[in-house]
């Protein structure tokens, strides 16, 4: 199987996990993971959302000579970087600090792609001896560096009118919108399962939506109606951008083939900071938070962990699906965002009634199972691979036609 062609299944298996951030960073998933994680999938990383077009994973079952310490080491990475990155985040744009809210999602968004820029262009640069030159046109990374910076934009804005764990447990629709992309954008197709766990993963999202009354922020101001369709909108946003740079990066791999995953994760953070410092800019919002990083040194160091900790993240997403394949990548990243919601319940005070709980456990149900599905279809494309190809008939003497010798490599016949 060519290069190609197992990077695009490394895709399909991811691209519903990788959140915005993942996806920037070179990963046509998800996001969360990714949440990655499809996200994903530049400088933040969820849950990922991305995600997703990442390292062409070595075998798509766990490698003997791989023990259990390397295992341990991904999940307590991946854990790790991204608990810290979601807590950081969900303070940042919730927690009054000394003179006020952080005042800028936008400026949240450009401090991240910063970093991935940077160490997108060093293993680049280390990568390709010296060169930056791209395999296709500056031009072909902008709307994806466009979609996936309005998405990141949203899935920051969100948690100023709904909960994280609501912001969370919505990634998991992004399923929908990526099914629809595919369709609209590289015309694929899909099983009747997928449509289904789509429908139980829109029905849980919803459940736990309407069930779950603290997902309006109680100190956010004028009305709760449009506070609610505020936060909604945000989502919206995050969920359809996010697949739309997904699909658009999938694209863009198969057009250009040799274009590598931090060739993809410098340009188009590359583009991220161009709009997102002109959006700075001309709106007036970069005075003021650098002013307003000036009176709160604390919301700087914020920002710097939220990028540091993003970045963390997308090295141990690059190593694990490069070590144990998507499918363990991606139950490691969906127990995250189960961790992550606890974490944020009981650190920031979120309540879930009990029938939010049904909504959530019908989401990760279904999340599970597709995952299910994915491990058994890794399986037998390994079978596959793995199984000896069988011999062609042998053409009978006769009627003119010139008795089979053997091929060279000693498999199947081959004609005089």
């Amino acid at each position: 199987m060519s290069h190609v062609a197992r990077r695009k299944e490394a895709d399909d298996d991811l691209r519903e996990e990788g959140d915005s951030d993942n996806v920037a960073n070179g990963h046509a998933v998800p996001g969360e993971s990714a949440e990655a994680a499809t996200k994903p999938l530049l400088g933040t990383a969820e849950n990922a959302d991305a995600a997703k077009k990442l390292v062409t994973p070595k075998s798509t079952e766990v490698s003997s000579s791989v023990g259990a310490k390397h295992l341990v080491f991904c999940f307590v990475g991946l854990q790790a970087s991204y608990l810290t990155w979601g807590y950081v985040q969900e303070k940042v744009m919730t927690r009054v600090y000394t003179t006020g809210k952080f005042p800028s999602a936008t400026f949240c968004v450009f401090s991240n792609r910063v970093l991935a820029v940077l160490i997108a262009m060093a293993i680049t640069l280390v990568q390709h001896k010296g060169r930056l030159a791209l395999p296709a046109p500056w031009y072909a990374f902008a709307p994806c560096a466009l979609s996936n910076s309005l998405s990141s934009f949203g899935q920051y804005q969100a948690l100023r009118y709904v909960s994280f764990p609501l912001q969370t447990i919505s990634k998991s629709t992004k399923v929908i919108p990526v099914m629809l992309m595919g369709k609209l954008l590289n015309k694929k197709t899909y099983p009747t399962v997928d449509y289904v766990e789509a429908l139980v993963i829109s029905i849980g999202v919803s459940l736990f939506s309407l069930a779950n009354s603290g997902s309006v922020m109680a100190d956010s101001s004028g009305p709760g109606g449009a506070i609610v369709i505020l936060g909604v909108s945000m989502l919206g946003l995050y969920v359809i951008s996010d697949s739309f740079t997904s699909q658009w990066q999938s694209k863009l791999y198969q057009a250009h083939p040799t274009v590598d995953q931090f060739q993809m994760m410098f340009a188009v953070n590359t583009w991220a900071i161009i709009m997102t410092l002109f959006a700075l800019v001309t709106s007036g919002e970069l005075v003021a938070t650098i002013k307003f990083l000036r009176l709160n040194p604390v919301a700087g160091i914020d920002n710097v962990t939220i990028a540091i900790t993003s970045a963390t993240g997308q090295l141990f997403i690059f190593y694990t699906i490069k070590t144990f394949g998507p499918v363990v990548f991606t139950i490691i990243m969906t127990t995250r965002q189960v961790f992550s919601i606890v974490l944020s319940c009981i650190i920031f005070g979120h309540s879930i009634p009990i029938p939010a709980m049904a909504g959530a456990l019908a989401v990760f149900g279904a999340i599970f199972h597709r995952i299910k599905r994915q491990a058994k279809s890794a399986k037998n494309r390994s079978q596959q691979k793995s199984a000896p190809a069988a011999p062609a008939p042998a053409e009978k003497p006769g009627d003119g036609a010139p008795a089979p010798t053997p091929a060279p490599n000693g498999v199947g016949p081959s004609k005089a």
